[in-house]
């Protein structure tokens, strides 16, 4: 298996080429030349089966025989021991046909968990297997700063540097991050948005002196194994309702668009998926994009969900690339028009392909409260501002299709990580569960630093051992 580039200009790798990578050195996304298709039986026999032996089996057509099978399997398994529900992710059925996954039962109370886990065991295994260092860089939003830094603290072959926007998550995610105390861990409170920091990323692995002198890798959901182990909650919460005699349609609270496009994988792999419904708070590129064609990126808004307060939605580009028949020229042409005028268009045909899987829509911060407050009077669950985007579009995609299959809500996060969304709703303050209540009273390790690519540039060479084991090497030749 090899994986190539949305950009068509970067030289195709195999999986652990890729997993350390992250990002193409030609700017794009690594997917696979093809995708495994699972047969009907194979997915019945997931039924009743535990969490990671699904995960294997759908994880492991991608690895081939780069990882010893019962090495992966040792690593899966270890990932999710963890989890606080034997389950790891449950369902919750809210009304007739509409169904709650509930993704957050791992260390840090987010969906990311269940990929950032796994993520962080394939690769310390990569480096140790090579004897490399590696410096792992990511942007945040929130969730995913903290599931990065709790799955990589203190591993001998990894420095961490987060990025998240200054004053733009809530206090629970700030010190989810900021507490760890871990010496590889280093994290940034950038001045500006979360589009502002995924785009210093990004520009950190344009730089190929930077990348190889730090050994960058990244965690963003850029990294095709984190979302290729988001693949698995969509097979078992599926079979759990009947497939692969019933299909399902799944509603995704996204921002940056690789939890819905895990999905529109586990379809490809032979999953029976009605619809994908794409969720968005009041930040709607992607609703904007499906309903006019017009890819247009906006002014990033603060919400309670900001987990979602997105404008450039990277993984889009992995449809785009696919919409059109895998045509990389399309593809870089559209990526260098967004980087020239902020836009472009979509063409009728790649259009009308995305239309035909995927739905979408935009939930504004009213809207996001009072579904908070209707789920929790009509079932007694409190849902956190994410998962209720997912609802109330959930309700909005039965209304316009009346849909006779099942609707699956991802839940991405745990209420008490935002208290006061949760609270001005319900006027319910949920707590942290007791193993994380230390987090409130903990000393905070950040550093604030402009929106300035130098300065970001200079932080991560001091933050990186694998710099530092460079300049000796080059010293001494």
């Amino acid at each position: 298996m090899k994986y190539v580039s949305t950009r068509g200009e970067a030289a195709p790798l195999s999986f652990m080429q890729t997993l350390l990578h992250g990002l193409a050195p030609d700017g794009g996304l690594y997917l696979p030349e093809s995708y495994p298709r699972l047969d009907a039986r194979a997915i019945a026999r997931f039924s009743g089966r535990p969490y990671a032996e699904v995960a294997e089996a759908v994880i492991a057509p991608f690895v081939e025989d780069e990882i010893e099978r019962g090495a992966l399997r040792a690593m899966i398994e270890d990932a999710y021991a963890s989890f606080r529900h034997g389950a790891v992710a449950p369902l919750v059925q809210l009304e007739p046909g509409l169904f709650t996954l509930e993704l957050f039962h791992g260390p840090t109370l987010a969906f990311k968990d269940l990929a950032m886990q796994l993520l962080a065991r394939l690769v310390d295994h990569a480096l140790k297997a090579r004897g490399q260092r590696a410096t792992i860089v990511g942007a945040t939003s929130g969730d995913t700063g903290a599931a990065a830094i709790e799955a990589f603290a203190g591993l001998s072959q990894v420095d961490v540097v987060i990025l998240y926007p200054h004053g733009r998550v809530s206090e629970v995610q700030r010190r989810q991050m900021t507490t760890s105390g871990a010496a590889n861990v280093h994290v940034v409170a950038l001045e500006g948005s979360f589009d502002d920091a995924q785009g210093a990323v990004k520009a950190l692995f344009a730089n190929r002196a930077l990348r190889e002198e730090t050994g960058l890798a990244g965690v963003n959901s850029i990294n095709f194994a984190r979302v290729l182990a988001q693949t698995v909650y969509y097979f078992t919460s599926a079979v759990a309702l009947g497939a692969p005699g019933r299909a399902a349609s799944f509603v995704v609270p996204t921002g940056n668009f690789g939890d819905v496009f895990a999905g529109w994988i586990a379809k490809r792999m032979g999953l029976p998926v009605e619809r994908l419904v794409i969720a968005t708070n009041a930040n709607d590129i992607l609703p904007r994009a499906l309903s006019c064609g017009a890819y247009e990126i906006g002014v990033s808004l603060a919400t309670q969900s900001p987990s979602m307060d997105i404008q450039v939605s990277s993984n889009f580009e992995r449809l785009l690339f696919e919409a059109h028949g895998r045509d990389a020229a399309a593809v870089r042409r559209k990526m260098a028009q967004l980087a020239q005028s902020r836009a472009f268009a979509l063409d009728p045909g790649p259009l009308e392909a995305i239309r035909a899987e995927f739905d979408a829509f935009s939930v504004d911060e009213a809207q996001t409260t009072a579904e908070i407050a209707r789920v929790y009077a009509e079932s007694a669950y409190v849902v956190d501002p994410h998962t209720a985007v997912g609802v109330a579009a959930a309700r909005r995609e039965a209304q316009a299709r009346g849909t006779q299959v099942p609707l699956i809500a991802l839940g991405t996060a745990h209420a008490a990580k935002f208290p006061d969304a949760i609270e001005a709703a319900i006027g319910i303050r949920p707590p942290l569960p007791a193993h994380m209540r230390r987090l409130m009273d903990a000393d905070e390790r950040v550093t604030i630093l402009p929106n300035d690519q130098r300065e970001i540039e200079r932080f991560v060479r001091a933050a990186s051992r694998a710099s530092v084991a460079h300049a000796s090497a080059q010293a001494a030749s």
